[in-house]
């Protein structure tokens, strides 16, 4: 969940977790690779968006509709059908695009620039939106961030974790909401587990923020039953 300086969500996070024999979970730091190198990403992936495509429609008819942010794959992204395929999975599904934000990482927007924000205004026309993940780990090419359809950078969570105790990340935390707020860009801190954190956030910009402080990943039935339990407290 991603949520507002009260606490209060106002979006969420689809997660992917590899179930092994023995019932412990894979993170996807261990299995995406494997996938990417594989090839199968590119199936995975359309079983992903079908997946937050249902889970959104799971929340709607709750009563709790609210937007959905997923990862998306470099190599996936560059499928010369990839559009086309996301456009039949919203079909298929009969899910609003405009309720979902697409997750990608700076990698992507240093190779085939002209490509890759050609390939996003025809996703934006659609209605959705982008995310930045993990926003400063990598190499940005910042001439082009403006000329995006970007939505939202994700500060990452290895800066996050020293703030605000360490001068070094706070100050990247500081330049990433300044730089933000220049280009109209929306910001989520992820890896906010402190109240500390949470308090200088609150006092710096106030981004919306992710994190075992407020809530760990956990079951869309078990997310509904917390919406449902906020919405009557």
């Amino acid at each position: 969940m991603h949520v507002n300086g009260r606490g209060l969500p106002v979006d969420g996070e689809l997660l992917m977790r590899w179930r092994r024999a023995d019932g412990s979970m894979e993170r996807p730091d261990i299995f995406i690779p494997v996938a990417e190198s594989s090839g199968l990403i590119v199936p995975i992936g359309h079983w992903a968006l079908r997946q937050a495509c249902a889970a959104w429609l799971a929340l709607d008819r709750a009563g709790h509709a609210l937007p959905l942010s997923l990862n998306v794959s470099p190599i996936q992204f560059r499928q010369p059908d990839f559009v086309e395929q996301v456009q039949r999975i919203f079909d298929e599904m009969g899910a609003p695009p405009q309720q979902f934000i697409f997750e990608v990482t700076e990698g992507l927007l240093i190779e085939d620039i002209d490509q890759t924000i050609a390939r996003m205004h025809q996703l934006a026309n659609l209605g959705i939106r982008f995310s930045v993940d993990d926003f400063g780990t990598g190499y940005s090419n910042l001439g082009y961030l403006k000329k995006m359809p970007l939505y939202e950078l994700k500060i990452d969570k290895s800066f996050m974790r020293d703030t605000p105790q360490d001068h070094n990340s706070t100050a990247i935390v500081q330049s990433i909401l300044a730089m933000a707020a220049h280009l109209g860009l929306r910001v989520v801190a992820e890896g906010v587990e402190t109240a500390a954190q949470a308090c200088y956030l609150g006092q710096h910009g106030a981004p919306y923020m992710q994190g075992f402080h407020y809530h760990r990943p956990m079951p869309l039935g078990d997310v509904i039953e917390r919406l449902h339990a906020a919405e009557c407290a």
